[in-house]
């Protein structure tokens, strides 16, 4: 009796020798595939752009529909539907609106809402600078210096009170017995005890800036590493731009975190004012931009870098003095085109006048003496300016009496035609 070889029935019909294969359970496999770079746009995000609910660039907008949602050709069915929407609800029950921020980031608030529309980010809600017209228009964080620096006596109000009646009162009684006793001794006297203090007054009007310069100068160097909170110091290091790089005006020297361009008019008899406060023969200033910025500065002593607060309005007194870019005088009185644009650019008249154009700048790399108050927050090291104004004290050897400058002080001695430190 032979053996009987087993046989089954394919598919088709046809009958073979054999047993039929077991079908064994393959694994499933995972695939992946390259997702293109899309640089925070959600539009080009497939996934992240329908769950939004946000058209992408090749697709029209569509509703999703009420039952399973695909989102892709390799994701599953979905899980279950979210109450009250579909595949993602923009507001869920608890939380606030879901917001997409201009670097792709979802947040629950609306936009600007946070750290990123705050001041400290800036340059979310507005751009830094605007070219209208050919003149650059910068924001709010940058600091606009319509004033000169003000250089003021730091003299006790009662004081001066004082020797006003002293002297007032010192006149009419040399006066008077001069009347009576007829005799001019009294009256030269008199103004032999007035006269030096008169000279010691025009001396410190005319010296004051010059003192202030010097005891900036001689102002010894703090060291930021050992420096603290609340602490008013001096530190001269190598500058840095912050976020906003500025540019001059005229000569156009870029990354600066300090410019001036002022325009001064000659004065002769007869001749036209540059600002009601004119008078003749003397140079008046007509027109004049000054601008600063938050900036860096890398400490000499101990190599740290702290952010100077010269920005978003900051009280701040450079002192840098500027260079002369132009001069039109009677006997070269040809403009160039640039000076040309520069002042149509700023709607001003280039008729007969004797003009002269200054431009100041601190540019990246250059060397700056700051003082202000040390700021510590969030392991950041800053530099504000102080709420008081700072004074010098009485130099007896010069015969200057205590001046002062209010809000942050920054001198910068740098040649601007020389080479600057590269950074």
């Amino acid at each position: 009796m032979g053996t009987r070889i087993p046989s089954h029935q394919l598919s088709s019909g046809l009958y073979v020798s054999g047993r039929p294969e077991q079908l064994k359970e393959r694994p499933p496999t995972m695939t992946s595939r390259s997702v293109p770079y899309t640089g925070g746009d959600p539009k080009k995000s497939g996934e992240l752009g329908k769950m939004l609910e946000i058209p992408s660039v090749d697709q029209k907008p569509s509703r999703p529909s009420s039952g399973s949602v695909r989102s892709g050709p390799n994701s599953g069915p979905a899980v279950g539907r979210l109450s009250g929407s579909g595949p993602m609800s923009r507001k869920s029950s608890g939380s606030g609106p879901i917001a997409l921020q201009p670097t792709g980031l979802i947040t629950s608030g609306p936009v600007g809402s946070g750290p990123v529309g705050s001041r400290r980010s800036g340059q979310l809600e507005q751009p830094s600078a605007v070219v209208s017209a050919g003149k650059t228009v910068y924001g709010s964080a940058v600091t606009s210096l319509n004033e000169e620096v003000k250089v003021g006596f730091k003299v006790s109000r009662a004081l001066v009170w004082v020797f006003m009646v002293v002297v007032a009162m010192s006149l009419l009684v040399g006066v008077f017995l001069m009347v009576a006793v007829k005799k001019a001794v009294i009256l030269v006297a008199l103004g032999a005890v007035i006269m030096p203090v008169v000279v010691l007054i025009a001396w410190n009007c005319v010296w004051g800036r010059r003192g202030l310069l010097g005891f900036v100068k001689r102002y010894p160097d703090a060291e930021l590493r050992g420096a603290i909170d609340g602490q008013y110091v001096k530190v001269t290091g190598v500058v840095t731009c912050g976020s906003i790089p500025l540019e001059s005006s005229y000569q156009r020297v870029p990354r600066c975190v300090y410019v001036s361009t002022e325009l001064y008019e000659y004065k002769g008899l007869g001749g036209k004012s540059a600002n009601p406060k004119h008078s003749c023969f003397t140079w008046g200033s007509r027109y004049s931009e000054k601008y600063v910025a938050d900036f860096y500065v890398s400490d000499f002593q101990s190599g740290l870098r702290a952010l100077v607060k010269a920005g978003y309005g900051a009280k701040v007194a450079p002192f840098v003095e500027p260079n002369t870019v132009v001069d039109v005088t009677k006997d070269n009185k040809e403009l160039s085109p640039n000076f040309l644009g520069w002042l149509a650019d700023r709607k001003l008249s280039s008729d007969d006048r004797i003009m002269r154009l200054k431009e100041g700048y601190i540019k990246e790399g250059s060397t700056v003496s700051v003082m202000g108050i040390v700021q510590r927050h969030d392991n950041v090291l800053m530099i504000v300016p102080s709420a008081e104004p700072v004074s010098t004290g009485c130099q007896w050897i010069r015969c200057l009496l205590p001046t002062y400058a209010e809000g942050l002080i920054m001198t910068c001695e740098d040649n601007q035609n020389a080479d600057v430190i590269p950074v």
